[in-house]
């Protein structure tokens, strides 16, 4: 079935993002208290935003304590995390889109950080909108298949069963997409199946890629992620980039 290449492009990246993973844990717990702040309930039966974020923690092997812990913290009287919803769009070297989605407690901090990266790395900060247009938003799970047991047939049967819109092999996984408002109901019934995830979230997913020939613009454009990802305020960055 056809579809999009998510996993071409965070497979290379996957050993420095497992090598990051307290700072990965930290910024989804900051998603976890937002959602349970915004939806008004802590529990994910009752919460269809929280039940995205708990389903992109398991994913992540965030552990059920500290997801407990930070629902707990998010509901509690004396609880003052305040933050804000921001998104950035621009572009990257040679007009690579780049989409990045932040949670803040000081747009004045930031933005120029964000605006800073783009500049430095080749690339420039765009008005709202100016690459959104070409992303579809859609439920991405990728199940793992390391151990080349599972057999697609029945992952896709599974999948669509579920509710899910589409699947494809990508290699040593199975990349399943949904409607983003689906999401949390199929990951639940795949999760039910005993499947394992590599990663489980609701991306703004490309229309098209754009490679990159020049050694050099290769170079900006890691450089230009990286700083963006490190970032603490940066919670996820989408981009068009096709990794070869």
């Amino acid at each position: 079935m056809s579809g999009h290449s998510k996993w071409h492009n965070i497979q290379k990246t996957k050993g420095a993002a497992d090598a990051k993973r307290s700072a990965v844990f930290t910024k989804i717990a900051k998603e976890i208290i937002v959602a349970v702040k915004q939806g008004g309930s802590g529990d994910p039966a009752n919460n269809s935003r929280l039940a995205t974020v708990v389903a992109k923690a398991k994913a992540a092997n965030m552990p059920n304590d500290n997801i407990k812990r930070t629902i707990d913290k998010a509901l509690g009287a004396n609880n003052t995390d305040n933050y804000e919803s921001v998104t950035y769009e621009g572009y990257g070297p040679c007009g690579v889109a780049v989409i990045v989605e932040a949670l803040t407690d000081n747009r004045q901090r930031t933005a120029p950080e964000v605006r800073h990266y783009f500049d430095k790395f080749g690339g420039n900060l765009g008005a709202q909108g100016c690459v959104s247009w070409s992303f579809d938003r859609k439920g991405v799970i990728v199940i793992d298949n390391e151990d080349e047991e599972l057999d697609e047939d029945t992952v896709m049967m599974d999948a669509l069963e579920a509710g899910a819109e589409d699947m494809q092999s990508e290699g040593t996984v199975f990349e399943v997409t949904t409607d983003p408002e689906s999401f949390a109901e199929v990951h639940k019934a795949l999760e039910a199946k005993g499947y394992t995830f590599v990663s489980a979230e609701v991306e703004m997913v490309p229309q098209n890629y754009i490679t990159l020939t020049s050694e050099e613009d290769v170079k900006m454009m890691e450089k230009l992620l990286s700083y963006l990802e490190d970032n603490d305020d940066v919670q996820n960055v989408w981009h068009n980039w096709q990794q070869d």
